[in-house]
């Protein structure tokens, strides 16, 4: 089992009345940068960057960041600029990307450099990863939601050629076009860094990241909910003729630990509340445009109910496997449930969720580095979830 520390670099300091949902419907594009305070993004940004360089001090295997436009509850336009960041300050940890969000990219030439640059500052510990950004997002950079996946294929292939092949080279395609490809520095790593893909459960993108032998990389969801993601990305790649490696498949998910079950309880429920109910509280208009998603995508979509979480409880929440909350023991005893359940072998943990202080983010970072992580260090790996047939 591999733990990364995950961050999403959340706004905090939502206005008092932010729980009127007319009034303030998301904290995303229409949420008025008005209510940023640039005196407090200085202080967040070096105490969010302390604290990935301080979960690669405790023997995390890697630190992750990601890529968000226009919200409150990510303030990472640039997962690049915050990889550079870490890359001289950390030394043990690799250093995900979950990822640049390639369709949204007007030159993703611009992309291939910067990760192959990123590979030499952190001597091959980086992995990049590859999203195709949410729906809003593309209305933030005009880009038409129907072209999102053609625009993510092309680039990727663009990027990966670019990597792996002496140029220069002409590239003519649908979207892009560029008369000579020829990237200085090419990647340490050969062929280029591992590939991560953060995945919502649509076919199209199981099928195309088993294709490619990637890591698939849930986002929150019920956890009878990420078992069908994982099933069909493994019955994707049995398709094709292989058994993905456990370590592709990467279960994302907030984790607080507490002194014991009913402490960590009272602790969590305000911050997780705050990540559900505020941080990714969203319209389904922006999140799932026309054209987003292909009819097969958007009907597997509405049978698993993934969504909006406003009228679910905390204790829902926790039930349903959205979140882990608990004393040391009991969450050992869920992950291996879920380990065994699900067939994961890395997990992305949300450990600073929503609005939690750096104090209390700090001790949950530490108890779980040195109550939970041990204990998957000696567990044999479990046996293979089976796919299913059908």
């Amino acid at each position: 089992m591999k733990f990364n520390f995950f961050h999403l670099m959340p706004y905090p300091y939502l206005p008092d009345d932010f729980d009127d949902v007319e009034k303030y419907p998301s904290p995303s594009l229409t949420f008025s940068n008005g209510h940023f305070d640039p005196a407090k993004g200085v202080e967040l940004y070096h105490r969010y960057l302390d604290e990935l360089e301080y979960a690669d001090q405790l023997g995390y295997d890697g630190v992750v960041v990601n890529e968000h436009h226009q919200s409150a509850y990510g303030m990472m336009p640039s997962p690049n600029i915050m990889a550079a960041a870490l890359s001289r300050r950390t030394s043990r940890s690799r250093i995900l990307v979950l990822g640049n969000a390639l369709p949204i990219r007007g030159n993703p030439l611009r992309v291939a450099e910067e990760i192959a640059m990123l590979d030499h500052l952190t001597n091959g510990r980086l992995v990049s990863g590859f999203v195709r950004g949410i729906g809003w997002e593309h209305f933030a950079h005009s880009v038409s939601p129907a072209e999102s996946r053609s625009r993510f294929n092309e680039a990727h292939d663009l990027i990966k050629k670019a990597w792996t092949t002496e140029g220069p080279f002409e590239w003519i395609g649908e979207h892009y076009e560029y008369r000579y490809v020829n990237v200085w520095p090419r990647p340490l790593q050969s062929p280029h860094p591992p590939i991560a893909v953060p995945g919502a459960g649509s076919p199209e993108t199981m099928r195309w990241v088993a294709e490619n032998r990637y890591m698939y990389v849930s986002v929150y969801a019920p956890i009878s909910v990420v078992k069908t993601w994982f099933d069909g990305y493994r019955k994707a790649a049995a398709d094709l003729g292989y058994e993905p490696d456990p370590e592709n498949v990467a279960l994302a998910i907030p984790v607080f630990v507490g002194e014991n079950d009913a402490s960590a309880h009272r602790e969590a429920k305000q911050h997780v509340e705050w990540l559900f109910k505020r941080g990714l509280r969203q319209s389904s208009p922006l999140v799932f445009p026309p054209g987003y998603m292909s009819p097969q995508a958007l009907r597997g979509l509405l049978r698993s109910r993934t969504g909006s979480y406003g009228d679910t409880s905390f204790e829902e929440l926790v039930e349903q496997g959205l979140v882990i909350v608990g004393g040391p023991e009991s969450v050992r005893n869920r992950i291996e449930e879920f380990r065994e359940e699900l067939g994961f072998g890395q997990m992305m943990v949300l450990l600073a969720i929503g609005d939690m202080s750096a104090e209390l983010t700090r001790r949950n970072t530490e108890i779980f580095a040195s109550e939970v992580i041990p204990h998957f260090r000696k567990a044999p790996a479990p046996a293979l979830v089976e796919t299913p047939a059908t």
